[in-house]
C-alpha cells in the first residue's frame, strides 16, 4: 500500500507513464473519464497527453492495454491535434494490438484505425496497414486486411485510395495462411462493388480457378450502386443529405448516385518490355527472310499485350515498325506491326504521343491494301495512337492524303475522321480545325466513288453532331437538299445537349443566311424602275430639274433633293434608286463643285439613313473615288465614303476602295484613298470589324480575311508602296501604321521582300505606334450584321485564326535530302556543320513552312548534343527559326524536338543555356504553355539532378506559370522534384525552387501541395512545410478571364438608344461611355435608368466591413496591399472588395481606363464627402488604396485632382476626431511618401500639405518611420523632402518622435550629410540642427562618427543657427497676420534657407516673444487650428510670463469641449513643451534664490500641472499621448517629486502635494510608458532606489485603475512590452538584485490583465514573435490552469497599492 499511496497521488498525465502497471490502469481510467468531460475540441488539456497516446495502445500489460486503447478511442474522437499522432498510434495499433488473442483488444485496434480515417487520415492510416501486411505474423496480416476492408465499405473508393489495395490483392491470394486468402477474397469482392470491371484487368493472371470463384461472388453482387456509410468529419453536411434520401426513398429502389468511375489502367502497374526485348531485335527485323521478320514481330506483339507499358525511348522501336507498315510487302507482318502499334500506343497512352506524328501519315497511306484483315488491324492501329494524341496534331496528316488518287484511302481517312469526331467536344473541335477538314470532306462528297461519298456523309454528320448545325451549316449552304439530308442522316433526330431535336437549330441560320443576302446584294434596278421609285418619294420640281442645262437649277433640285432625303422615312427609302438617279445627266460628271458637294452629301445621308445594300454601293463608289483627290469635294467625298463604310461594313468597304483606286491613274485619288482608310482606323470614327470586336478569322487589324481578298488587298497596298508618287507611298506607310495598332508584328512578315530604305521607314512608323492601344469603336455597327448574323460571328470568334495562318507557306519537305540527314549525323564535326549550314539556308529561302520536314526532327535532336557547343547553338538557331517559319503547327513536333531543347539547359555555359532559352521561348510563344506542362517530360527533366538544368527551368516556370489561367493536372508530377529542389546543395536551385514556389501554388493550391509534403522524409517534411507557408504570403492573383461578353456588349445596339442618341447618325454604338470626353459632349443621352442611378448614394455602409477585411489580410486570405509597382491581382482583389460598398456606377468610373472617368469619379466624391461622411469613413481603407493606384499613373491631371480630394478628406476626417488605423496607414502613407519626389513643385506642395494634415488624424512618431523608409530612396528630392519633413517633426514634437530609435535614426540622417545632392545635405543639417536645439550637445553622441568634413559642416551650421537667438525676434514686430500665415502647417516650418534657424525655435527660445502678441490677435483667431502651433510653441518660451500666457490658453481650451478638435494631433507637442520648461525650471530657476522669482517659479510649475491635469480631463485628447512622450512626462514628474531641493523649500511642498494628487498620475498612466520606464529604471545605474520605487507605486495605481480602463487599452501593445521585459530582465536576473519586486509587479500587472480579460486574452498575443517561446504566455496559460491569481499575489498586490494611498 505504500507503493500505491505515492502513486495515487500524482496527476492523471504521470500515472500513465509509471512503471506500475496499476498506477498506468488507473491513470488511462481517469484520462477516459476526462476526455469525456471534455466538451471544447482546442482544449489546452488535450496537449497534454499528444505524447502519450502511443503508449496508451502499445501497453505491456493486456489489462492496462484494454484501458488505454478506450481511452486512446476516445482521444482521436474528440481532441483537434489527434491528427498529429496518426503514425506513431496506427503503427503500435498494428505491432502491439493485432498481435493480441483478446478479440476486444482487435476490435478496438481496428475503431481507432477506421477513427482516424474519419478525421481525414486515411492515407497515413492506409500506408500503415499495407506494411502490415508484410509482417510475418499471420495474425497481424489478417487483420489489417480485415481494417482494409470494413475501411473500403464504410468510407468507399472515395476517401480510400483504391490503387495500393488492389496491387497487394494478387499477394494475398498466394498467403500460406487460409484465413488470409479468404479474406483476401472478402476484401476483392468489396472493391469490385465499387469499382466493377475496372477491377478485371489487375487480376488477369492469378489462379483461374480462384478467379473463377470470385466472379461466383462478384455475380451475386447488387447492380445498385453503393454508397458510403460513415463519414469524414468534413463530410457531414453529405451525411445528412444521404439520410435525408434514404427517408425519402423509404423501401422502394435505390437510386442513389453512382460510384465514381475508375479507370482499370490506373490500378494497374507498368510493365518495362524494352529490356526483354531479344537482342537480335533490331538485326532481325531488318532481315531478307520474312520468317526472321516475322518472329522478331511476334516476341515484340507479345510483350505489347501488356495493358500498361512504363514509359522509355520507343523512338527505334516505332521506327522499325514504321518502316514495316510503310514498305513490308507480306500483309502478314503488315498486319502483326499494326498491332504491335496498337498495343504500345494502348499501353502508353499520352506518352505515346511524341511517335504519332511519325506513324499517322504511314498508316494512311497502307489503307490502299483491300483486304480487310490488315484493314481492320491498321485502324485499330490509328485509333489508338489517335487516343495518345490531338486531333490537332494529326490535322496536317490527315488533310494531305484527302487527295489520294486511291479511293479506299480517302475512305478509310474519312472514317477515321468520323471516328475521331466521336471522341472530341466543341472545346477540342473549333471552328480554326472544323473548317480544313469540313472543306476537304465537301470535296469527297461529290466523288465518283459510293464509297468514299459515303464515308466522307458519315464524318459531316458526326461533326453535326458534335458541334451542332449551326457551326456546320455554313460550309452545306452549296450542297444541294438531298445531300444535305445524307449528312444529317446518320441521327436526325438526335437530341442537343439540353435535350432539344436537333433537326429545328438548322432552319434558323439557313433564313439568316438569305435575309443577309438579300440586304447586302439587292437586286439591280434598271434606269426606268429607278425613276418611279424615285419620283413617288422626291418633288416634282426636283425630278425635273436634276438634268437641267442651268446649274443654278440643277443646285436647286439638289437641295431640294437633299432635303427630302433628310426628311424621309428610313423605312421607305428606295436607296438605290434614289443614289442611281444621281447619275442622271450630267451625273458624276458635274462641273459645278457646290452641286457635286451637295450629290456626295446626299450619298451620305442615304447610306446613314436607308437600308443600304452593296448593289446600291457599287453603283456610286466609283464615282465617289474619283472626287476623294478634289480640292474642294474631297472632303465630302470621304465622308460620303465613311457613310458606305457604315453601311456595308469597313472591310467590304475597303477591298473596294483600294482596288477602284489603283484600277485609276490618278495618284491623288489613290493617296487620298489610302489616307481615309488609316483616318478611319485610328480617328476612331468608325469601328474596323464587321461585326465588330467579336468577328472570326479577324486579322487583328480588324479587316476579316475570310470575307475578302487577302491576296488582293496585300497586293495593292505594295502596289502603293511601289508607287513613283510620294504621297501615295505616304499614305500607304500610313495605312500599314494603323494596321499595326490591331495586328501587331505579324504585318511585317507581309513586307519584308521591300526594299532596305522602304523597310527602314515602315520599321519606324511601327516604332511610333509601339505601346499604343487601339481606340475605341464608337461608330460603324454595320445594320446587315445584326441577329442572327451577329451570334453566328460570335460563334466564329471562339475559333480566331492568328494572322500568321493567312500567310502562304511552303513545303520544304523535298529540299530535306537523304544526303543533307546524312551529313548531319556525320562523324567530321565539318561536314555535320555543313549540313546544319543547308538547313539554316533552307528555312531562310522559305520563311514561312509546313510542318512536314521529313527525317530532320530525328537528326536535329542529335545534334542538341553535340560535343561542339558551336554547333549545339547552331542547331538551337534552326529551331528558332523553325518555331517562327512553322508558327503554331510547331505544336506537333513539342514532343520530338521541343522537350530535347530542356536538356541544353544542363550546359555549363552560359552562352549555350542563353540560347536555348531564347529558342524555348520562342517555341512557346507559338505553342502556348499547355503543350509543355502536359505529360510526364517536364517532370522527368526535373528530376535530372543537374544545378544548370535545374535552376534554369525552375526559373523559366516561375515566369511562365503567372501568365495562365489554368495549367494541365500533370504539373503535379513536378512537386517531388521541386521539393528536392528546395534541399538541393546549390544555394542557386534553392533560391529558384524558392522563388517558383508560390507560382505552383497558384495553380495547384495549398492543399494539394501541403499533401505532397506530407509523404516526404520528417526532416525535409519540417522544412518544405516552413518555406510553404512563407511563400503563401506571395502567391500572385490569376490572370483574369478574357471578357467575352466586353466586345459583344461593346457592339450590342439599342435600336431606340441609338436613333435617340444622334439623330444624324443612325447607326452609332453603344461605346459612349469609352469614348473621348469631346465626344461625349455632342451626344445627348435620354434621361433614363443609369442617370437615376447616380442621383443615389455612393458608398454603402457595410457592418463590420473593414474589420473584416483587416482580419483576411492579416489571415493572409487576401494579398497584402504591400508592392513596388501595383500588379493586375492587386487591382483585381481592390475592385471586387470596393463593389460590396461602393455604387455601380461609380465603380465604372473608378476602375475605367480613361483617365476622364477617373477625374470624374474624384470630383463625385468630393461632392459627397460631407454628405456621407459614415459611409466614407467605413470604406476609408478602401479609398485610401485606390488613390494609392492614382500615384502611379502618369496622367499629371488625376494626380491633381487626387491630391484636391485628399486634402479634403483629411481635413474632413479630423474634424470628425478619426484616427487612422494602422492598417489604412500603412497601406497609404508609403505611396503617398513616394510622391513627395515629384519633379513638379505643385505636386509636391500638395503632398507636403496632406501630410501635415496626416499628423491631425495620425501621431507624428507613426509617421516618423514612413518618412526615414523615404530618405532611403533613389531619388535625391524625396530623401530631401523627407529629411526636411523629419526636422520639422523634431521641431515641432522634440525627441520624442524618434520612440526609442533616436540613436539609429540620427545616425541614419547624419549619413546624409555627405550626399552629394546639395538639398540633401542642407535637409540633413537641418534636421539635426533642429534635434540639437531640442536635446543639446548630445547630439553628438547620437549621431555617432562623422568623417571630419561631415563634422565640420554640422558644427558651422550649428553654431550659425545659435549666432542668431533674436532671429525669432524679427517676426515678432511683423503683423501677426504674417506669422499666421507662416504657421499654417507643419511643412511650412521648414527653413528657407540654410542660414536660418527652424521657425519653431523662432517662438521656442526667445524671450522676445512678448504677451502682447496675443493681444493684437483678432478674437477668433484662436479658433483657428494654425495657431495652435504658436501656442504650444510659447508654452516652453524662456520668458515665465509668455510661458503662463500660453499655458493659460491651453487650459481655456481644455475647458471647452467645443474646442477640443483645435488639440488634436498636436498633444504630443504640448507635452513636449511642458517637458522643455520643466526642464528649464530645474535648469535656470532653483539657482535663483530672489523671493520674486521664486514666487514666479511656482505659478509657473502650478500652471503646467493644471494644464496637465486639463489634458487629462479632456478624455479623449489624453488618449492621443505616445507611450515614449507620456513616459518622458512621469519621468520629469517623478524627478520633480524627489528632488531634494523642492523636499527642502517649504514653499514647493504644496507643489509636490500637487503633483502628487495629480490625475496625471492616475487615469492617463499608459501601461506601455510604464513598462518602458521600469526598464529604462532597472536598465540604468544612474537610477536611484527611490526613483525605482516611485515608478513602480505608479505601476501599483495604474494596475488599481485597470478595471476602469481596460476596455479602450491595446491589449497586443501591452503584452508586447511585458514580453521585451521579461526577455530583458529574465527572474534569475532579477533575482540577483536586493528585492525582486520589479518582476511580481509586472507578473501581477499580467494577472490582472487576465483576471479582466478572461481566456480572450491569448488572442492578443499577435505581435510577440514565438509566442510559444514566450514567458508571457507561459503565465497566462497557468492563470488560465488555476482560474485566479496565487492569493499571495493578491494579498502582495492589495497591500502594495494601498502604499500609494
Amino acid at each position: 500500500m505504500g507503493d500505491d499511496s505515492e502513486w495515487m497521488k500524482l496527476p492523471t498525465d504521470q500515472k500513465c507513464e509509471h512503471k506500475v502497471w496499476k498506477a498506468r490502469l488507473s491513470g488511462y481510467t481517469e484520462a477516459l473519464q476526462q476526455f469525456q468531460r471534455i466538451t471544447d475540441e482546442k482544449s489546452p488539456e488535450w496537449g497534454k497527453y499528444q505524447g502519450l497516446v502511443k503508449k496508451f495502445v502499445t501497453d505491456s500489460n493486456a489489462v492496462a492495454q484494454l484501458k488505454g486503447l478506450e481511452a486512446a478511442l476516445a482521444y482521436i474522437g474528440s481532441a483537434h491535434v489527434a491528427s498529429r499522432t496518426v503514425g506513431e498510434v496506427v503503427s503500435g495499433v498494428v505491432c502491439k494490438v493485432f498481435n493480441q488473442p483478446k478479440a476486444r483488444a482487435k476490435e478496438l485496434g481496428s475503431d481507432i484505425c477506421l477513427m482516424y480515417v474519419e478525421i481525414e487520415k486515411a492515407e497515413a492510416v492506409q500506408e500503415e496497414l499495407l506494411k502490415g501486411l508484410d509482417n510475418k505474423n499471420p495474425k497481424i496480416a489478417l487483420a489489417c486486411v480485415e481494417v482494409l476492408r470494413r475501411a473500403v465499405s464504410e468510407f468507399g473508393s472515395k476517401i480510400i485510395s483504391l490503387k495500393p489495395v488492389v496491387k497487394v490483392l494478387p499477394k494475398l491470394f498466394e498467403s500460406r495462411e487460409k484465413a488470409i486468402r479468404d479474406e483476401a477474397k472478402m476484401l476483392a469482392v468489396e472493391v469490385y462493388r465499387w469499382i466493377r470491371d475496372a477491377l478485371r484487368p489487375p487480376l488477369q493472371n492469378i489462379n483461374s480457378v480462384l478467379l473463377k470463384e470470385l466472379e461466383e461472388e462478384w455475380a451475386k453482387l447488387p447492380s445498385s450502386a453503393p454508397r458510403q456509410t460513415r463519414f469524414l468529419r468534413s463530410q457531414q453536411d453529405l451525411r445528412v443529405k444521404f439520410e435525408q434520401q434514404q427517408q425519402n426513398e423509404g423501401e422502394g429502389g435505390d437510386d442513389g448516385d453512382a460510384a465514381p468511375a475508375v479507370d482499370a489502367y490506373e490500378l494497374l502497374e507498368a510493365v518495362e518490355i524494352l529490356s526483354k526485348l531479344p537482342k537480335d531485335f533490331y538485326e532481325k527485323i531488318e532481315a531478307k527472310k520474312w520468317q526472321e521478320r516475322k518472329e522478331a514481330l511476334e516476341a515484340l506483339e507479345a510483350l505489347t499485350k501488356n495493358l500498361k507499358l512504363e514509359s522509355g525511348e520507343y523512338g527505334d522501336v516505332v521506327k522499325a515498325l514504321n518502316k514495316v507498315i510503310g514498305k513490308d510487302t507480306n500483309v502478314m507482318l503488315v498486319t502483326i506491326a499494326a498491332k504491335c502499334v496498337a498495343g504500345l500506343a494502348t499501353g502508353l497512352r499520352k506518352k505515346f504521343g511524341t511517335y504519332a506524328g511519325h506513324l499517322v501519315p504511314t498508316i494512311l497511306e497502307k489503307f490502299k491494301e483491300k483486304k480487310a484483315q490488315v484493314v481492320q488491324a491498321l485502324q485499330e492501329a490509328i485509333d489508338a495512337v489517335f487516343l495518345s494524341t490531338t486531333l490537332q496534331n494529326v490535322s496536317e496528316d490527315v488533310l494531305a492524303v484527302m487527295d489520294n488518287k486511291n479511293p479506299s484511302v480517302k475512305q478509310q481517312a474519312s472514317l477515321f475522321l468520323s471516328r475521331s469526331f466521336r471522341h472530341c467536344t466543341p472545346t477540342t473541335l473549333p471552328k480554326s480545325l472544323l473548317k480544313p477538314f469540313c472543306v476537304a470532306l465537301l470535296k469527297l462528297v461529290n466523288d465518283s466513288a459510293p464509297e468514299v461519298r459515303d464515308a466522307a456523309f458519315e464524318a459531316l454528320g458526326t461533326a453535326m453532331k458534335v458541334v451542332g448545325e449551326r457551326a456546320v451549316n455554313p460550309f452545306l449552304a452549296d450542297l444541294d437538299k438531298l445531300k444535305v439530308d445524307k449528312v444529317r442522316a446518320p441521327e436526325p433526330s438526335a437530341p442537343t445537349k439540353k435535350g432539344k431535336p436537333a433537326a429545328p437549330k438548322g432552319t434558323a441560320p439557313t433564313k439568316a443566311k438569305k435575309t443577309e443576302s438579300k440586304e447586302l446584294n439587292e437586286a439591280e434596278l434598271s434606269p426606268e424602275v429607278c425613276e418611279e421609285k424615285a419620283a413617288v418619294v422626291l418633288p416634282a420640281s426636283c425630278m425635273q430639274m436634276l438634268d437641267s442645262a442651268n446649274w443654278k437649277e440643277r443646285l436647286a433640285a439638289m437641295e431640294e433633293f437633299h432635303k427630302a432625303v433628310e426628311q424621309m422615312d428610313s423605312k421607305e427609302m428606295p436607296c438605290q434608286a434614289l443614289v442611281r438617279m444621281l447619275a442622271k445627266k450630267p451625273g458624276w460628271k458635274e462641273t459645278n463643285f457646290q452641286v457635286m458637294q451637295l450629290k456626295l452629301q446626299v450619298v451620305s445621308a442615304v447610306a446613314q439613313r436607308g437600308s443600304f445594300s452593296r448593289t446600291s454601293a457599287l453603283a456610286v463608289l466609283e464615282a465617289v473615288l474619283e472626287k476623294v483627290g478634289d480640292v474642294k469635294c474631297g472632303v465630302r467625298a470621304k465622308e460620303a465614303l465613311t457613310g458606305i463604310a457604315e453601311a456595308c461594313s469597313l472591310p467590304w468597304t475597303a477591298e473596294q476602295v483600294v482596288s477602284l483606286a489603283f484600277a485609276q491613274k490618278n495618284p491623288k485619288n489613290q493617296a487620298e484613298a489610302l489616307s481615309w482608310l488609316s483616318n478611319a482606323i485610328k480617328d476612331e470614327s468608325i469601328t474596323i470589324f464587321h461585326g465588330l470586336l467579336n468577328n472570326s478569322l479577324i486579322l487583328k487589324c480588324g479587316v476579316p480575311f475570310d470575307r475578302i481578298n487577302v491576296k488582293a488587298f496585300i497586293n495593292n497596298v505594295k502596289a502603293a508602296l511601289a508607287a513613283t508618287n510620294p504621297a501615295v507611298r505616304t499614305a500607304a506607310i500610313s495605312l500599314l501604321a494603323a494596321m499595326y495598332l490591331y495586328m501587331g508584328a505579324p504585318l511585317r512578315m507581309f513586307f519584308e521582300d521591300e526594299k532596305a530604305a522602304l523597310l527602314s521607314q515602315i520599321d519606324a512608323e511601327f516604332e511610333k505606334m509601339k505601346g499604343q492601344t487601339p481606340p475605341a469603336p464608337i461608330r460603324g455597327c454595320s445594320k446587315a450584321s445584326g441577329g442572327e448574323e451577329a451570334d453566328a460571328q460570335e460563334e466564329e470568334a471562339e475559333g480566331g485564326e492568328d494572322v500568321v495562318d493567312l500567310l502562304p507557306r511552303t513545303d520544304i519537305s523535298d529540299k530535306i535530302t537523304s544526303e543533307m540527314v546524312s551529313k548531319i549525323g556525320d562523324k567530321n564535326w565539318k561536314m555535320r556543320k555543313e549540313g546544319l549550314d543547308e538547313v539554316a539556308a533552307a528555312l531562310s529561302e522559305a520563311k514561312f513552312i509546313k510542318p512536314s520536314i521529313g527525317e530532320l526532327p530525328v537528326v536535329l535532336k542529335a545534334r542538341l548534343a553535340d560535343s561542339n557547343k558551336i554547333l549545339v547553338q547552331q542547331t538551337l538557331s534552326i529551331l528558332q527559326q523553325m518555331a517562327t517559319g512553322m508558327g503554331p503547327a510547331i505544336k506537333q513536333h513539342v514532343k520530338g524536338l521541343g522537350f530535347p531543347i530542356l536538356t541544353v539547359l544542363a550546359d555549363s555555359k552560359n552562352t549555350v543555356r542563353a540560347a536555348a532559352l531564347a529558342t524555348l521561348n520562342a517555341w512557346v510563344e507559338q505553342t502556348g504553355m499547355k503543350e509543355w506542362l502536359d505529360g510526364e517530360e517536364l517532370s522527368e527533366e526535373l528530376k535530372k539532378e543537374n544545378p544548370f538544368l535545374r535552376q534554369e527551368l525552375l526559373g523559366w516556370l516561375a515566369v511562365k506559370l503567372p501568365t495562365l489561367r489554368s495549367v494541365p493536372s500533370d504539373l503535379l508530377l513536378c512537386l517531388p522534384h521541386l521539393y528536392s529542389c528546395l534541399e538541393d546543395r546549390n544555394a542557386d536551385v534553392r533560391k529558384k525552387a524558392q522563388d517558383a514556389l508560390p507560382m505552383f501554388m497558384m495553380h495547384l493550391g495549398c492543399d494539394k501541395m501541403n499533401k505532397a509534403a506530407a509523404k516526404l522524409k520528417p526532416a525535409s517534411k519540417d522544412q518544405v512545410v516552413g518555406l510553404l507557408e512563407k511563400a503563401r504570403a506571395s502567391v500572385p492573383a490569376k490572370p483574369a478571364a478574357p471578357a467575352k461578353a466586353a466586345a459583344a456588349t461593346s457592339n450590342a445596339v439599342k435600336p431606340a438608344t441609338a436613333a435617340t442618341a444622334l439623330p444624324g447618325h443612325r447607326h452609332v454604338c453603344s461605346c459612349f461611355d469609352s469614348s473621348p470626353f469631346y465626344l461625349q459632349a455632342v451626344v445627348k443621352k435620354p434621361p433614363g435608368k443609369a442617370e437615376e442611378d447616380r442621383s443615389g448614394p455612393i458608398f454603402t455602409l457595410v457592418p463590420n466591413g473593414k474589420e473584416q477585411r483587416v482580419k483576411e489580410e492579416k489571415s493572409l486570405k487576401v494579398l497584402k496591399w504591400n508592392f513596388i509597382t501595383p500588379r493586375e491581382e492587386f487591382v483585381d482583389q481592390l475592385k471586387a472588395q470596393m463593389a460590396q460598398c461602393v455604387a455601380k456606377w461609380l465603380m465604372e468610373d473608378l476602375f475605367h481606363s480613361d483617365f476622364q472617368r477617373h477625374i470624374k469619379a474624384i470630383s463625385t466624391m468630393m461632392e459627397h464627402i460631407e454628405a456621407e461622411a459614415e459611409a466614407t469613413v467605413s470604406c476609408l481603407d478602401l479609398i485610401l488604396k485606390w488613390f494609392t493606384l492614382r500615384f502611379f499613373d502618369t496622367n499629371t491631371s488625376v494626380l491633381m485632382k487626387a491630391l484636391e480630394y485628399l486634402k479634403l478628406l483629411f481635413v474632413a476626417l479630423s474634424n470628425q476626431d478619426y484616427h487612422l488605423t494602422e492598417h489604412e496607414a500603412t497601406s497609404f502613407i508609403p505611396y503617398l511618401i513616394l510622391k513627395v519626389g515629384e519633379p513638379k513643385d505643385v505636386v509636391r506642395k500638395d503632398v507636403r500639405s496632406i501630410i501635415s494634415l496626416l499628423r491631425r488624424v495620425y501621431p507624428a512618431s507613426r509617421v516618423f518611420p514612413f518618412l526615414m523608409d523615404g530618405t532611403k530612396s533613389k531619388n535625391s528630392k524625396q530623401r530631401a523632402e523627407c529629411l526636411e519633413e523629419l526636422g520639422c517633426l523634431v521641431g515641432l514634437c522634440g525627441m520624442s518622435v524618434f520612440q526609442q530609435t533616436a540613436t539609429k535614426a540620427l545616425r541614419e540622417i547624419a549619413v546624409h550629410i555627405g550626399d552629394r545632392d546639395t538639398a540633401v545635405r542642407n535637409a540633413a543639417l537641418n534636421t539635426v540642427v533642429a534635434a540639437y536645439n531640442v536635446c543639446g550637445e548630445q547630439v553628438y553622441k547620437l549621431i555617432g562618427q562623422l568623417s571630419d568634413k561631415d563634422m565640420s559642416m554640422l558644427e558651422e551650421r550649428i553654431k550659425r543657427s545659435a549666432k542668431k537667438p533674436s532671429a525669432a525676434a524679427a517676426p515678432a514686430s511683423k503683423p501677426p497676420e504674417e506669422k499666421v500665415a507662416v504657421s499654417a502647417n507643419a511643412s511650412a516650418l521648414r527653413k528657407p534657407s540654410s542660414d536660418q534657424a527652424p521657425l519653431k525655435l523662432r517662438y521656442t527660445r526667445s524671450p522676445a516673444v512678448k504677451a502682447t502678441v496675443w493681444s493684437t490677435l483678432p478674437p477668433n483667431v484662436i479658433k483657428s487650428v494654425s495657431n495652435i502651433n504658436l501656442i504650444i510653441s510659447q508654452v516652453a518660451s524662456s520668458d515665465a510670463k509668455t510661458s503662463i500666457q500660453g499655458l493659460t490658453k491651453i487650459v481655456q481650451i481644455l475647458h471647452q469641449e467645443s474646442q477640443w478638435k483645435l488639440m488634436c494631433g498636436h498633444v504630443d507637442e504640448f507635452i513636449v513643451a511642458t517637458l522643455m520648461q520643466l526642464r528649464l525650471l530645474a535648469s535656470r530657476r532653483m539657482v535663483d534664490e530672489r523671493t520674486d522669482r521664486q514666487q514666479q517659479v511656482e505659478k509657473l510649475y502650478s500652471s503646467v500641472i493644471d494644464s496637465l491635469n486639463s489634458l487629462v480631463l479632456a478624455g479623449k485628447l489624453a488618449q492621443e499621448t505616445s507611450p515614449g512622450v507620456l513616459k518622458d512626462l512621469v519621468h520629469a514628474l517623478l524627478t520633480l517629486i524627489l528632488d531634494p531641493r523642492h523636499q527642502q523649500s517649504s514653499g514647493q511642498s504644496q507643489l509636490i502635494r500637487s503633483v502628487h494628487v495629480s490625475n496625471v498620475l492616475s487615469p492617463s498612466l499608459n501601461p506601455s510608458a510604464l513598462l518602458m520606464l521600469l526598464q529604462e529604471a532597472y536598465n540604468s545605474t544612474a537610477c536611484s532606489p527611490e526613483f525605482s520605487e516611485m515608478v513602480m507605486k505608479c505601476h501599483w495605481r495604474m494596475i488599481k485603475l485597470l478595471p476602469e480602463k481596460v476596455e479602450a487599452l491595446y491589449l497586443d501593445r501591452i503584452l508586447l512590452d511585458i514580453h521585451n521585459f521579461m526577455k530583458l530582465f529574465p527572474k534569475e536576473m532579477l533575482k540577483q538584485k536586493p528585492n525582486d519586486m520589479a518582476h511580481r509587479t509586472v507578473r501581477t500587472l499580467l494577472h490582472t490583465l487576465y483576471r479582466l480579460v478572461g481566456p480572450k486574452i491569448m488572442d492578443h498575443l499577435s505581435l510577440i514573435e514565438n509566442r510559444s517561446e514566450s514567458d508571457v504566455e507561459a503565465h497566462l496559460k497557468r492563470a488560465m490552469k488555476h482560474s485566479v491569481p496565487p492569493p499571495s499575489q493578491m494579498v502582495c498586490m492589495e497591500v502594495l497599492i494601498d502604499l500609494i494611498d
